[in-house]
């Protein structure tokens, strides 16, 4: 047991712990591997427009943290995030990993809108600069991400993370790797793996 499990095992035991009652939150997602393959065979773009029409389940990031596409085009894409008490931090705020993780999502998914099939990316830096507490009161979030520079072996790209009254909350700069994907198919069928 963790001590705050310990700590409400013995509170329960005697009597009302006052902190509450407990909450949870379930989450549902698709297997993202059942549809890598294709995924690899399309441009980012056409892939993230899939997603948009509801063609392709969005990545189970997005179920986690409460995130759904609203605009995608080359080289810039769109996020909004409705975050809640399960996301915040001890001190009664949303933990600053949500907003870096939305902004990596935006910076990361805009280059990949500029990516033609078989090529991936992945972050290789980002700075974050949080500039105002988050609270479940500031939803929706909303996450744009541009390219700065689409390289063929390396791309940049900025992020601003804004609330429901369109303040600034968060701004970031990445760098992000671009590679050739392996061949998913050739992949799958070795060793059984799918």
């Amino acid at each position: 047991m963790t001590t705050s499990q310990d700590a409400r095992a013995g509170a329960d035991t005697a009597g009302d712990t006052g902190w509450g009652a407990e909450q949870s939150r379930v989450i549902t997602w698709h297997d993202p591997m059942t549809t890598q393959a294709t995924v690899a065979s399309m441009s980012g773009l056409a892939y993230w427009q899939a997603v948009g029409e509801g063609r392709f389940p969005p990545p189970p990031i997005a179920e986690l943290v409460r995130m759904s596409l609203v605009d995608v085009e080359s080289g810039r894409i769109a996020f909004t995030c409705t975050p809640d008490g399960s996301m915040y931090n001890p001190l009664g705020m949303v933990h600053g990993g949500l907003a870096c993780t939305l902004l990596d999502t935006a910076t990361g998914c805009a280059l990949h809108t500029t990516l033609p099939e078989g090529v991936g990316y992945t972050s290789i830096e980002i700075k974050v600069n949080y500039l105002k507490a988050i609270t479940a009161a500031s939803a929706p979030l909303t996450a744009v991400g541009t390219v700065v520079k689409a390289g063929s072996r390396v791309g940049f790209a900025e992020a601003s993370l804004t609330d429901a009254s369109g303040a600034l909350v968060a701004t970031a700069t990445s760098t992000l790797l671009v590679f050739k994907l392996p061949d998913t198919a050739k992949h799958s069928t070795t060793n059984g793996n799918h």
